[in-house]
């Protein structure tokens, strides 16, 4: 009998792809669903994948993505709103998760992990941090069994976060977010990828809620000054006040696709570190690797 597929719902994004080549090197078949679908470049013969449109809007296309499938990864991500095109917080994590949800569960699947964030808050100043909060309790009620998957920042090889940095890092002198003491637990990529493939499979777990850090709570500013060391590169660091970046923000957000957003000067002001009683990567065996061990490999084409 051919083995149901896994099916990675934005299979094409950072996560979504990493989560793609656990999978396969896990031996699984996958299923990629996403707006724009295609096939990873590195796939070999014999790889079982198959890439399939899948907008969360769109009912019939959920439905057909999900149909024959063992266990569902949802990995889409949106961090900027575009409302002309339709893409709200609340169209993708809200409405989308619960559609996903709710069809899955219709459609038998055995297991479903929902990708969110650490610091969820349905009274977050955050639009998008309640769009998250939300987007959990509309999960959890259409699929009580349901696995939440909470990672803290995000890094890795093309990553966003240390991308940026690496950019800030040619100014003069380095911006921080107010004096650089918000605390933060950056977990590489590929071990909440890892994370997310274990939580999908077929073997019976008590907790329903993981949160996925690093090893290391680093302050902002010490994690501008290992980027900066690693760059052998020497910059003042500039404290700049909140309110700044909020104004920044605010002048960038006609953009189309804005290097800040409001949304991202809210997390900064706020610690994201794993939270008590809930299941980490001790519970899978896992452990994640450091910031400071990973910056020669993420860092290696600057």
């Amino acid at each position: 009998m051919q083995e149901a597929p896994t099916t990675v719902v934005g299979g094409t994004g950072f996560l979504g792809r990493a989560i793609v080549r656990e999978l396969v090197e896990a031996g699984r078949s996958v299923r990629i669903a996403a707006r724009r679908p295609h096939l990873p470049d590195w796939l070999e013969a014999g790889d079982r994948v198959e890439a399939v449109d899948c907008d969360l809007r769109d009912e019939p296309q959920v439905a057909a993505a999900l149909a024959g499938s063992g266990a569902v990864i949802n990995a889409v991500s949106l961090y900027v709103e575009r409302p002309r095109a339709g893409l709200t917080f609340e169209a993708i994590h809200v409405a989308g998760a619960e559609r996903l949800a709710r069809l899955a569960r219709e459609a038998g699947v055995s297991r479903l992990v929902h990708v969110s964030g650490i610091g969820v808050a349905e009274r977050s100043p955050s639009a998008y941090v309640r769009a998250r909060a939300a987007g959990e309790r509309a999960v959890i009620d259409a699929l009580p069994k349901a696995i939440l998957l909470r990672p803290a920042v995000l890094f890795g090889p093309d990553d966003a976060f240390l991308s940026a940095l690496v950019r800030l890092a040619r100014l003069p002198a380095f911006p921080l977010f107010g004096r650089g003491s918000t605390r933060l637990q950056p977990v590489h990529v590929d071990d909440v990828a890892r994370a997310a493939v274990r939580l999908s499979g077929a073997r019976p777990l008590e907790r329903r809620l993981f949160e996925l850090g690093g090893p290391e709570r680093l302050t902002y500013r010490e994690i501008v000054e290992q980027v900066l060391a690693h760059l052998a590169c020497r910059r003042h660091l500039l404290p700049v006040p909140f309110a700044v970046w909020r104004l920044v923000a605010a002048l960038l957000a006609p953009l189309p696709s804005p290097p800040l957003t409001r949304d991202q000067v809210i997390l900064m002001q706020q610690d994201t570190l794993v939270g008590e009683d809930v299941g980490t990567f001790d519970d899978l065996g896992i452990v994640p690797r450091t910031l400071h061990d990973s910056l020669p490999a993420c860092l290696a084409a600057g």
